[in-house]
Order: structure tokens, then sequence, then C-alpha cells
């Protein structure tokens, strides 16, 4: 699923560039707690995962990027392509991330119509546009939660400070993709409301059956070389079911008995008390080198005449 974002014309909405090609980017080390979060590189590699489970939740979300979705045949180079563009925006210098955001905004101006008569029955002629700040801010949404989640099982809880200026660097990540602070919760306080209560209540949270299965694939089966892809879907599986609230997995259909719930809190738990003897450049950095494995898996598989996932 690709990222929904406001298109071009509200770029203007951006705050203004300053500095030169050295400049420290709109998420600064040492100042950014968003900065401090996706650099986590367990963050950096499952917080996609999550956050496409979460964001399939909205059925138009889901159903209105699937019809505006190109290279529906090689979907995991689409995702890798999307998360090294997030990562240039959240880690690069200011240029780096306008350069992004211009072709992310060209993208997404044509994102708008309406669901056509066979689509889902809650679906079926409504209009919809990457414009709209409710899209918007599911995905921005979903990004933060998932992250925070991610970030808070494997490394430390934030405290309410940190978590405050954390929700304020994603207002200023919505400005950049055209989402009006108004349009936006606040503070994380009210973040955290809306959004638990549109995950537990709101009839507009819901799944289709073709978002199931995206999601699903997107989350948990990732084409790597074997034996590599066996360990990897066993971790995905344990870090972004561990995190996610029970609803999902319920909505999902995802099993998490006894014996799940034991390998996460060990997991969770190896992982914080290793971390401080841990490397640095293990621990910390840009993903861009995992998300190339994944695309280029798929690439020489579909070469070779096997059966990779695709969309429709």
């Amino acid at each position: 699923m690709t990222l929904t974002t406001p298109k071009a014309t509200a770029l203007g909405t951006r705050p203004a560039r300053v500095g030169n090609k050295t400049d420290r980017g709109y998420f600064p080390a040492g100042e950014s707690m968003l900065r401090e979060v996706h650099g986590e590189r367990v963050v950096g590699l499952y917080y996609g995962q999550r956050t496409t489970l979460i964001g399939a939740l909205d059925g138009l979300l889901y159903a209105s990027t699937e019809r505006h979705t190109h290279g529906k045949s090689q979907p995991w180079a689409r995702l890798s392509r999307t998360a090294r563009i997030m990562e240039n925006i959240f880690f690069g210098t200011k240029e780096d991330a306008d350069r992004e955001l211009e072709r992310v905004a060209k993208m997404h101006a044509q994102v708008k119509g309406r669901m056509p008569k066979g689509a889902d029955p809650r679906l079926a002629g409504k209009r919809y546009s990457a414009s709209d700040p409710a899209l918007a801010f599911r995905t921005i949404g979903a990004m933060a939660d998932s992250a925070l989640a991610i970030y808070e099982a494997f490394v430390r809880e934030l405290s309410d400070a940190e978590r405050e200026r954390y929700w304020r660097d994603y207002l200023l990540a919505g400005e950049l993709f055209g989402l009006k602070r108004e349009d936006a919760p606040a503070s994380y306080r009210d973040f955290r409301r809306a959004w638990d209560e549109w995950l537990e209540y709101d009839s507009s949270a819901f799944l289709t059956a073709s978002a199931r299965e995206s999601a699903i694939q997107s989350a948990y089966h990732q084409p790597l070389p074997r034996p590599q892809e066996e360990v990897q879907k066993r971790l995905n599986y344990l870090i972004v079911t561990g995190t996610l609230p029970q609803r999902v997995r319920d909505v999902y259909e995802l099993s998490w008995g006894k014996k799940e719930r034991l390998a996460f809190r060990a997991l969770s738990k190896s992982m914080r008390t290793g971390r401080p003897v841990m490397p640095r450049p293990i621990r910390r950095g840009r993903n861009h080198a995992q998300f190339n494995l994944v695309a280029r898996t798929e690439h020489f598989r579909q070469a070779r005449g096997r059966e990779t996932w695709q969309i429709g």
C-alpha cells in the first residue's frame, strides 16, 4: 500500500526550507524525537509492516490507494521504494527531503475519484482524494503509532514529555505532506485518545477481503534469500503481531496464544537488556540495504518464473 498524502497544491503549507546542501534536515539528530525513534533499526525494519496492517483498516484509504497503485506486479519493489523515501525524508537534508516530497506529491495529485458501484457496499459511490485531511491523518497516525509501539516494546518507554515532542515532530511530518495542523490532534494525549477510539469503536474501521490479503502479505511475507526468509517470517510475526492492539489481532484473525506471548516477552527483554552492549551501527541507522534486498529477491524470483505475490 503506498503512502497516501495530499496533492501537490497542498505543498504550499510546508515550512520554508532554510540552510544549504549541508543542512541538518527537518528532523535533526540529537534534537528530534521522531529521528530518535525511527533511527533504531528495529523500528525502521518493522514499523512499515505494522503501519500497513493498521492503515488497511480504513477501507476507503486502502481501496482508493489500491486503485491508483502502479507496479502491482512487483509490490515489494514499490514498498521498498516507499521505505527508502521515508528514510530520506526523516534522515536526509532538507534538500533531499524536498526532492522526495515533490515526487510523492506529483504521484498523489492523481489520487482522486469515486469508488465504483461494484466496490464493497460500505465504500461504493464514496468520493476520495489524496488531499482529504482524514485520509492523510490516518496515514500519518498509523506511522506514528506503529513506530512508537515498536520502539517502546524493544528499546525503552518514552516519558510523557518525550511523547509530546515526538507527536510535535509528526505534526511537522504531516505538514511536509500537506496535512494542516488544525486537521490533526494538537497533543499526543489527544492523538492517543482519538486513535484508540477509532480502532476500538469507530464503524469506519473495517477490513475488506482484498485489504486483508494485501496487508498480511506486506506484514509477514517479505521475499528474502532462504534460510533468512524463514527466520525473518518468525521475527515479523512476533514483533509486528505482539505490538498490535488485541482488537486488530482479532480482526485479522491472528493467532496470539500463550506460546506467542511468552516468545514476544522473551524477545523484548533480550533486545532491551542487550541493547547497551550492542555496537551503535548495528542498532541504529538506515535500512536501505535490507529494503533493496527484498526488492532484488522479488525480481530474482520473477525472472526465473517463480510465483510471487501480486496485487489484484
